[in-house]
Formats: structure tokens, sequence, C-alpha cells
């Protein structure tokens, strides 16, 4: 496992890159956005999971996540000293997969690695394409056609889309999708939240969203997607 370090306090950076070599993990270490953003073009494929500083000298680890979900659906962990929650929704909704607050415990971080690197190997194998009625989600390339005509989606929303795609068939409860959603960053999220984008992706997805015939709901039960 190869992890991308990008924190520009250098006395931290070296203390999690010893850390995380002693629990076996391969390491690359960069101290700015610019060198991360060469690390992403050059050697992508070789990177299993990203950790990233949210505030960095050149730039944000919102931008770097924002490269890396772009380019390969790997967990993002976000350092930040901001326990903020506006910051916190922002960064997961961009596709983050959760973060952790400066001051930490070392323990307490490789316990959140190893436990997104957990869902994402028991993942199921994504097919290049899934169509869903005449939506058709491009799984390679991040996006979703509706009889042929690209639909804009948010990170969040698209994660969500994909999660149907993947069950297709299956009726999935309420925590099922907030938990594949959100993992350990469950904290911020609650029934309200899932509700609004459940709606948001009718309302983009569906011919009639009053009346869904996409994504429905199975009532005291979920949400099914597909027969």
């Amino acid at each position: 496992m190869k992890i991308l370090l990008v924190e520009d306090d250098k006395t931290i950076a070296s203390g999690l890159e010893y850390s995380l070599q002693q629990e076996h993990f391969a390491t690359v270490l960069c101290h700015d956005v610019a060198s991360a953003k060469r690390v992403l073009a050059d050697d992508i494929n070789q990177i299993d999971l990203c950790l990233l500083d949210l505030s960095l000298p050149d730039g944000s680890g919102y931008e770097l996540c924002k490269t890396v979900k772009e380019r390969r659906d790997i967990p993002v962990i976000f350092l930040t000293a901001v326990d903020d929650e506006v910051n916190v929704v922002m960064g997961l909704d961009m596709g983050a997969d959760d973060y952790i607050t400066k001051p930490f415990r070392v323990r307490e971080l490789l316990s959140r690695i190893k436990t997104v690197l957990r869902r994402y190997q028991k993942s199921p194998q994504t097919k290049a394409i899934v169509d869903i009625g005449n939506v058709r989600i491009h799984t390679l390339e991040g996006k979703v056609h509706k009889s042929g005509v690209e639909i804009p989606l948010t990170a969040l929303e698209y994660r969500l889309m994909l999660i149907f795609g993947n069950h297709m068939g299956q009726v999935l409860t309420r925590n099922q999708l907030l938990e594949q959603i959100w993992d350990v960053a469950g904290d911020f999220v609650n029934d309200n939240t899932l509700t609004v984008y459940i709606k948001r992706l009718r309302e983009k997805l569906e011919d009639d969203p009053q009346h869904p015939t996409l994504i429905k709901t199975v009532r005291g039960l979920g949400y099914k997607v597909g027969d």
C-alpha cells in the first residue's frame, strides 16, 4: 500500500512518514500542491490513499482532492487544523472520505486509514458502463448521461448514484446508503441530508420527479434501483 502524504509542516510530515512506514506503508511525501500534482500526474496509478493537509503554502487540499477524484476513485483523508463543519462538509462533498483534526494521535489516524481502505477493498468491482433505464453511468470517466445528454452531478450525488448502480435490484436501507457514502465521517449526516440528495438526483434524472420510476422508494425499507 502506497500513501501520498501532503503536509507543509516538515516536523509533522517527518513524524507521520516514520509512523506510516513502521506500519509497512510505502510513502510519497510532498510539502506543497505543485509537487503533489506532479506525483499525481506521473504516478497516480501507484497511489492507494492520499493524506492531504487542508492548508498548503501554494493552494489547498481541496484542489488536490478534486484532482485525485477526477482521475481515480481512491480514498482521500484531510488533515486539518480547522475543526469547522462548513469546511469539513465542503471537503466531503467533493468526494473526500474522512478528515482528522490536528493535533491527533497517530494511532487514531492509522485506525481511520485502515477503516477507509477496508471499505474500498470490500466495494464491488464496478463495470465501465452501468445502464439504469435511459440513464448511463460512465464509471471510468465519472460521468452520467440521460438519453445521451450529460447530467452534471456533484461528487456526492455521483457516489450515491454509483452505489445504486452497483446494487441493481437490491433494496438499500437509509443506513446502508449513509454508511457507504460517508463512512466514519457520518457524524455530520442525518436522514434529512440523504433525503435532500435523493430529491436532487430525482430532479436531475427522473422524467417525472414527483412520480419516480428510476430511484424507487420501498416504504418502510429504503430505496431500490432496477428490477
